[in-house]
């Protein structure tokens, strides 16, 4: 059993996502039974060569669909075709997934009825079919399909928008900003994107989260809080950190009869990071809170002190004293003696998250197929270690003292 189990590929432009998007992948996930849907943004779609403005436009789409899913495990983001630039085609998109997620059989690839009498004719279509199990959606269709080759038919309803006519109605000023999720009307708002005139959007500006008694609540507003203050990048860093997490929780369920718990995981993965791009003299401020003191090394590099610190603003800020939850976050830097499970996902998490291409795919292997956790643990921090020393860079005393412990079992 892998980590992410079944898995669904859903690819466009999303310029910009819209809710027929989100409708459909909760469609293939509650009707099929899939997982996780993976939405993949093109950089530059073989149906769309003529379609302006794309390249220019990755980013913002990209961050559209990030502030769209959040607190839905079940979906995740890929910008690998925007890594690759150039025409996105299916098959290499295909290869690159089933590489990194190491899905349970095959992965399920969404495409529209729209599209599907011409899939043959798609770059390598007859390798795709060995591949993937083609999902046809309906769009424009009412009856059977007739098409010659395999697929799974789902019965959704039809929801009738474009991305095509919001951008058209967002530049005449027209009726759109609940065709898209409000994170993503936001973002349009805020940027001024597709022609929207921002001055005239203010009084659609929502007032900030108030954090709510359930879990589900207080993970939304870290999240949403996490996002608008990291960079784009290390935002989707922590949010694949959460995603990694939160599957091995899942997965494991149990560590020496202590349950663990996937909300905690996910929340202390996409914390893990919040302090990180903080200015020098704000990490050493903020970490001269919790009294345990500034390492040399840490006054050479503040930004070691980042898991510290973030633990100190979730605590400060959102008034978590949940000590597992701390203990992660502050610890994933450096590791460190007596840790709890926990924090040794997280540490996990962290280094081999999907995003990262750093370590070895037999560790991202190991996570996602042996049961002791201490096994996974020691051989990522050896692997870590490993790392550092090849780059002859200097251990915490945290690590160092780790060592002596990892030792002596």
């Amino acid at each position: 059993m892998t980590c992410t189990n079944k898995i669904a590929i859903l690819g466009g432009s999303f310029n910009p996502v819209h809710q027929g998007h989100l409708f459909l992948a909760d469609a293939v996930l509650s009707r099929l039974l899939y997982d996780r849907v993976i939405f993949v943004p093109a950089y530059r779609s073989p149906f769309k060569l003529a379609a302006a403005g794309m390249e220019s436009s990755s980013r913002d789409r990209l961050q559209m669909i990030t502030a769209s899913i959040t607190g839905d495990p079940r979906l995740t983001v890929d910008s690998c075709e925007l890594k690759r630039e150039g025409v996105s085609y299916t098959i290499d998109t295909i290869d690159d997934i089933i590489r990194r997620y190491a899905p349970e059989g095959k992965p399920g690839l969404i495409i529209g009825d729209d599209l599907a009498d011409d899939f043959m004719q798609w770059h390598k279509s007859e390798e795709i079919l060995a591949k993937v199990d083609i999902i046809i959606a309906r769009r424009i269709h009412s009856g059977n399909l007739n098409v010659p080759y395999p697929f799974i038919g789902i019965d959704n309803d039809v929801i009738n928008i474009s991305s095509a006519a919001i951008r058209e109605s967002i530049n005449s000023n027209g009726v759109w900003r609940y065709l898209v999720p409000s994170s993503a009307r936001a973002i349009i708002e805020g940027k001024g994107l597709y022609g929207c005139n921002s001055s005239e959007t203010k009084v659609f500006n929502t007032l900030p989260t108030v954090i709510g008694k359930s879990s589900a609540g207080l993970i939304r507003h870290v999240e949403e809080t996490v996002r608008e203050n990291l960079s784009l990048e290390r935002f989707i860093h922590s949010r694949s950190t959460a995603l990694f997490a939160w599957d091995m929780c899942r997965r494991l369920k149990m560590y020496n009869d202590i349950q663990l718990h996937p909300e905690k995981a996910y929340l202390a993965g996409i914390a893990h990071d919040f302090g990180k791009e903080l200015g020098d003299k704000e990490q050493i401020r903020l970490a001269k809170i919790d009294g345990k003191g500034i390492s040399r090394l840490e006054k050479d590099k503040p930004s070691l002190l980042h898991g510290r610190v973030s633990a100190i603003l979730l605590q400060e800020r959102f008034k978590i004293y949940d000590s597992a939850v701390l203990e992660a976050v502050a610890l994933h830097t450096y590791g460190g003696v007596n840790m709890g499970p926990l924090a040794k996902i997280i540490y996990i998490a962290d280094k081999l998250e999907i995003s990262r291409n750093k370590y070895e795919p037999s560790l991202r292997n190991l996570a996602y197929t042996e049961t002791n956790l201490d096994k996974i643990f020691y051989a990522v921090f050896d692997q870590n270690v490993s790392s550092l020393r090849k780059r002859k860079l200097k251990l915490a005393e945290e690590t160092l003292r780790l060592l002596e412990e990892m030792k002596g079992l």
